[in-house]
């Protein structure tokens, strides 16, 4: 006769700036059987240290972070050991399309919006640490609705401004190298933003890398 004995409870490391939003983490986790918050990080440095003394089972990484590290380039530190490392879920408000690429690229095995139910957050939870892929349902979405669609089409000054973006250059800069006003580099970024469906230089640079659309 065999006896079965209790999964061991997920160990879970959070890594949030906000200390009152760590502080209500750990109050709901601790709600629910099978998870152990094991520590608390608010900033990627501390994340990483955290990491290598605690060695957490999932890290709950939100992407915007004080410090020099944000949560994509913590992400990636953390999995760049392979199966020896943390499994990382992100937990953020943010759901750009390039937020999602980048984390993604970095390694994470979940996306997840703080507006989860709670219940869902547990399922993606114990997901991670299995090495199941967790996805909150908007996020599934805008991946499949960016999968489905084409990609988009830019202009040849659209992809001349682009390229100069990829470069680190700013409006001013890219309106001298382009001989162009700085009125017209702002009127094409806002196109380029809009056909790439991201909200920021550095979302329009990852995005068209994703899509092959830089050289």
């Amino acid at each position: 006769m065999s006896t079965s004995f209790p999964a061991p409870p997920v160990r879970l490391l959070l890594c949030d700036d906000h200390a009152v939003v760590r502080a209500g983490l750990r109050a709901l986790l601790s709600s629910e059987e099978g998870i152990d918050v094991v520590g608390e990080a608010a900033t990627g440095e501390e994340a990483l240290a955290m990491a290598a003394s605690l060695r957490p089972d999932v890290v709950l990484m939100d992407l915007q972070l004080d410090g020099r590290m944000d949560g994509v380039t913590a992400t990636r530190h953390l999995t760049s050991s392979g199966e020896a490392g943390p499994r990382v879920l992100v937990l953020t408000m943010f759901d750009t399309d390039a937020d999602i690429t980048r984390a993604i690229e970095a390694g994470a095995t979940g996306y997840l919006l703080k507006a989860e139910r709670p219940d869902e957050l547990f399922t993606a939870i114990r997901d991670a640490a299995a090495g199941r892929t967790a996805l909150s349902a908007p996020v599934a979405d805008r991946l499949l609705t960016r999968l489905r669609s084409p990609s988009p089409t830019l202009s040849p000054r659209e992809q001349d401004i682009l390229q100069q973006l990829a470069h680190g250059l700013g409006n001013r800069e890219i309106a001298r190298a382009l001989f162009i006003s700085e009125a017209t580099v702002k009127t094409h970024l806002g196109r380029i933003y809009g056909k790439l469906g991201v909200e920021t230089r550095s979302g329009a640079v990852a995005v068209a890398k994703e899509r092959r659309l830089l050289p």
